[in-house]
């Protein structure tokens, strides 16, 4: 025998099956007590959630001979609507039969008295289907059949039916199946199948269907014929593509720590494994969301993605102004799949706002604690510069400034910020530095350096350099000095990143294998790029550029290996000293 199908097997043959609807239920067993059956009937609501399963159920029970309790399953009628042979009970796909020609034919028809129940039951499925013409042709008919005739018109788009039609019968509107019930449903097949099953499977099939029962026994059906009837949460992980509660929030745990690399690692394992981005997005949202719920009640029965160990980390490191901005980016960013060429780019660009939406609020706490340098502790000034580098340490250079740091200060200058920490901007670089930059720039430089960058899509396959030329990749060359590039890239988020890992100088390697020497990269936005250029010919025109910026390239290991006598010899001159031994 043929394998059936869960959704078929366990299609519920009674309203005490039903899971949810309760609202339906009950109003159709109260018809049918008193006596009260209206003449037409229509079913609208999501796909899966038991229109056409309650439909056949109520044929069967109004057809049903028991006097007891129906239906019973046992009566001539029962058992051959239950087969789908009952000659009363008429199943049409409107998808097919849309015509009006189609409709005259079931016209005809209808006068015939039923053969062998009491009533003759037209189940019409996907009636949104049929043509105008057809809905006209039908109206006068569902306006007032033969007494003996009953029509149940199903739908998943009720907006495309006549209001013609709608008013001539009595509405009921299904909604999706709570994950309560589907889970109940599912145990109850599972037990019947025999099978094993970890109860996290459960959840996450209950997710999958989004509130369609039809959906989560197909799901189940599949998991099953994958698992080998012993069902694991990798299980379903490795089918559908999604992610551990616990994957999701190491996402968060990155950006609260700051971790750049680590976070773009990760989104890139997510893309390489054929994670569901826009699912990931959705349950990244969900997490949020219980998070601030949890905030503000303290109530761990409203977590049901997270515990309360992880809803009360989130609470202690971002406050709820930034989780509703976060959740807003995010919510923009699914909105904006739908017409995405690459959804990949549109999520790795997402993880880098949200990176820059928590990192903005720690600059502003920063300022708040010790607006008065001399007033900080020595505690907060280790904590301040915990960041930066030995190159930074031992030899001033040009740091990026944070937006807070520019205000009301001149022109920056390696001196200036020779002991600050190297942070990712939360802003865009000040427009008087990158003057500063384009015009310390030299043309046969920038062509140089464009030619070499055309190699850098084959560094994306090499380990040794394929982080930091995947950060890059994308970016135009603007401008270029002896020690620096000014580079543009999509937007600004793209470029607070790249700012922040040139600031540790990381991209020291990857320039010296592509240039043959190392350089410091400055990375602006497109939008920003316009605006510097506009600003760079007014002022040129006006003669008020300023001065260029030196940006010096200090080889820290090749200083660290002088010998005694060479260091003398930088420090005093040639020749102004003798060295003698004992």
């Amino acid at each position: 025998m043929a394998y059936k199908a869960l959704y078929r097997t366990y299609r519920p043959s009674s309203f005490e099956e039903v899971a949810g609807q309760k609202h339906v239920v009950q109003t159709l067993m109260n018809a049918i007590d008193r006596n009260k059956i209206a003449h037409a009937y229509l079913f609208s609501g999501p796909r899966g959630t038991g229109k056409t399963s309650i439909a056949k159920i109520f044929a069967k029970t109004i057809n049903c001979t028991s006097e007891d309790h129906k239906p019973c399953q046992e009566c001539d009628n029962c058992i051959e609507v239950q087969k789908g042979s009952h000659p009363d009970i008429i199943e049409i796909d409107a998808a097919s039969n849309n015509g009006v020609d189609e409709v005259r034919n079931l016209i005809e028809k209808v006068k015939y008295a039923p053969l062998k129940g009491k009533y003759k039951v037209y189940i019409i499925d996907e009636v949104h289907m049929m043509s105008t013409g057809a809905f006209n042709a039908l109206l006068k008919t569902i306006e007032e059949p033969p007494s003996h005739v009953i029509f149940i018109l199903a739908t998943t788009e009720p907006h495309k039916v006549l209001p013609t039609i709608i008013s001539r019968c009595q509405r009921f509107d299904f909604t999706k199946v709570p994950n309560t019930e589907i889970k109940n449903r599912l145990k109850v097949v599972l037990s019947s199948e025999a099978i094993q099953y970890e109860e996290e499977v459960l959840d996450l099939v209950a997710q999958l269907a989004d509130g369609g029962l039809r959906d989560a026994l197909s799901i189940l059906d599949q998991v099953i014929a994958y698992a080998n009837n012993d069902l694991k949460v990798e299980h379903i992980h490795d089918i559908y593509g999604i992610t551990s509660v616990q994957e999701k929030l190491k996402l968060l745990h990155h950006m609260i720590e700051q971790n750049t690399m680590e976070l773009m690692a990760q989104v890139d394992l997510f893309i390489e494994k054929g994670i569901d981005i826009k699912r990931l997005t959705s349950d990244i949202i969900e997490i949020l969301k219980e998070s601030v719920l949890y905030t503000y009640t303290n109530d761990q029965q409203l977590l049901n993605t997270i515990d309360e160990n992880d809803a009360s980390y989130i609470k202690e490191n971002i406050n709820k102004q930034k989780i509703f901005k976060m959740i807003h980016l995010l919510m923009e960013t699914y909105d904006k799949y739908k017409g995405a060429a690459s959804v990949n780019s549109y999520f790795e660009v997402c993880m880098m706002e949200l990176l820059s939406i928590i990192y903005e609020e720690e600059v502003v706490q920063i300022q708040t604690v010790a607006p008065n340098k001399q007033e900080q502790p020595k505690s907060n000034k280790i904590e301040e510069v915990k960041n930066v580098s030995r190159e930074t340490l031992e030899k001033p250079s040009t740091i990026i400034p944070t937006q807070l740091e520019r205000k009301n200060e001149p022109i920056p200058t390696m001196e200036q910020y020779s002991d600050r920490p190297t942070a990712k901007s939360a802003k865009p670089l000040d427009n008087e530095f990158v003057l500063s930059l384009l015009v310390g720039a030299v043309k046969s430089e920038r062509t140089q350096d464009m030619r070499e960058f055309e190699r850098l899509p084959s560094l994306l396959t090499d380990l040794n350099y394929v982080k930091f030329a995947k950060m890059i990749k994308n970016g135009i060359i603007v401008a270029s000095g002896t020690t620096y590039i000014v580079l543009s890239v999509d937007n600004q988020a793209e470029a607070n990143v790249i700012n922040e890992v040139d600031s540790k100088n990381l991209f020291f390697e990857l320039m010296n294998h592509i240039l043959g020497k190392k350089k410091k990269i400055f990375a602006i936005s497109k939008s920003h790029q316009v605006e510097i250029i506009q600003e760079f010919k007014n002022r040129m025109n006006a003669k008020n550029l300023p001065a260029p910026t030196e940006i010096q390239i200090i080889d820290v290991q090749q200083e660290n290996e002088q010998t005694p006598e060479e260091a003398i010899e930088a420090l005093l001159g040639e020749g102004n000293f003798n060295i003698t031994e004992d």
